[in-house]
C-alpha cells in the first residue's frame, strides 16, 4: 500500500494509536516476508545450548522469512503503519522508561545479553536511533560499538575476529553501529576481496551467530530502510546547514553512485542471515518517528520476554537496621 493510499484510509485512532482502518499488513507486504504483530514469534531452542528469546517485532516491521527469498524492493519505506505522529513521540518516552527497567533487571541478573545490531545505506539513520531508543539507559550496563574501516591490526585476524571481541558479556546491551555485515555489503560493492571470499562469509555469520545465541545472547538486527528520495533529502540537508556539515563526507555521494548495488548487497545478506537463532529486522524508515517508535517498542517487548530477574538477595537483609 502506498503512503498516499493509506492516508485515504484512516478512521477513528485506538487507544494504541492505530488507526481503526490502517492496514499494518498493507505496507509493501510480498509472499517473502512474515508481519509481526503483539504476538511473539516463538524460536526454537538451540541444540545443547540455552533456549534463544522469542523476538517481538513491533507492528510495521518486516521480518525476513528465515530461509525464504526475500524481495527488499516490495517493502515501503515510507510506511507509518497509521500511526499517529504526536502519539507515537509521547508512545516512545513510554517504551523508554520499560527499556531503562529491563535494563536494570538484566544487568542485576548477570546470566544473558542483548546484542542490538544497526545496518542501513549512508543516512539511514543508526545514530539518530541508537540516541533516540537508548536515551536514558545505563551506560554502565550498555555499550556501543562503531565499526569503521578495519586498522591493519584487526585485517591481520579473520574478519570476525574484531566483532567477536566487541559482544556483550553477561548483563550487558551491545549495540553495533555497523557490523559483522559490512563484510558482505560494502566489502562485495567495492569489490575488496574476490566473491569467493564474500560469498563464503553469509555461512560464517550465520555459525557466529548461532554461538552467541548458544551462549545466552539475544540478538536483534536492525535494518532501516530508505528510499533513494530521501537519502538525497537528507544529503541535501546536512549541505545547507553548517552546523551538519561535520557529518557530511563528499565519499558518500560517490557512494550513492552505487546505491542499486547497495540495495541488492543488502536483499542478499537479509535473505541469507535471517536464521532462527537471528531473524532480520526491516524497519520502514522514512519517518524517524515512527522508525524509532517501533524499534523502541521491539527492544522493550524482547527485553520483557527474555524476563530477567534480579538476584536473589541475602536472608535477612529486610530486619537490619543501620547505626546513626
Amino acid at each position: 500500500m502506498s503512503k498516499k493510499h493509506s492516508k485515504h484510509h484512516r478512521g477513528q485512532k485506538r487507544d494504541d494509536g492505530v488507526t481503526e482502518s490502517a492496514d499494518l499488513h498493507g505496507l509493501g507486504r510480498t509472499s517473502t516476508a512474515r508481519w509481526v504483530g503483539d504476538a511473539a514469534q516463538a524460536v526454537p531452542a538451540a541444540p545443547g545450548g540455552q533456549p534463544q528469546m522469542p523476538v517481538r517485532a513491533a507492528p510495521g516491521i518486516v521480518t525476513v522469512e528465515p530461509g525464504a527469498r526475500f524481495d527488499l524492493g516490495a517493502v515501503d519505506t515510507g510506511a507509518d503503519g497509521g500511526l499517529d505522529k504526536d502519539w507515537a513521540k509521547d508512545a516512545l518516552a513510554e517504551e523508554r522508561a520499560r527499556i531503562v527497567a529491563l535494563q536494570e533487571r538484566l544487568y542485576a541478573e548477570r546470566a544473558r545479553s542483548l546484542l542490538l545490531v544497526f545496518q542501513a545505506i549512508d543516512t539511514g539513520g543508526k545514530d539518530g536511533t541508537i540516541r533516540s531508543v537508548l536515551k536514558g539507559v545505563n551506560p554502565q550496563g550498555c555499550a556501543v560499538t562503531s565499526f569503521k574501516v578495519p586498522t591493519s591490526d584487526e585485517r591481520d585476524h579473520d574478519f570476525l575476529w574484531r566483532y567477536h571481541a566487541r559482544t556483550p558479556g553477561r548483563g550487558m546491551i551491545g549495540v553495533f553501529n555497523r557490523s559483522h555485515y559490512e563484510d558482505v555489503l560494502v566489502v562485495r560493492v567495492k569489490g575488496l576481496v574476490p566473491d569467493a571470499v564474500w560469498q563464503n562469509r553469509y555461512g560464517r555469520i550465520n555459525d557466529f551467530e548461532r554461538l552467541l545465541t548458544e551462549s545466552g545472547t539475544t540478538i536483534l538486527k536492525f535494518f532501516l530502510h530508505i528510499s533513494k528520495a530521501e537519502q538525497k533529502k537528507r544529503l541535501e540537508a546536512r549541505i545547507a546547514d553548517p552546523e551538519k556539515h561535520w557529518k557530511f563526507d563528499p565519499a558518500d555521494l560517490v557512494e550513492r553512485k552505487s546505491w542499486d548495488a547497495y540495495q541488492q548487497a543488502f536483499a542478499d545478506a537479509l535473505a541469507r542471515c535471517s536464521t532462527p537463532d537471528a531473524p532480520w529486522l526491516v524497519v520502514p524508515a522514512d519517518h524517524k518517528w515512527f522508525r524509532n517508535y517501533v524499534i523502541a517498542r521491539t527492544v522493550a517487548d524482547t527485553l520483557e520476554a527474555m524476563d530477567p530477574r534480579f538476584p536473589e538477595a541475602p536472608k535477612g537483609i529486610a530486619e537490619l537496621t543501620v547505626p546513626d
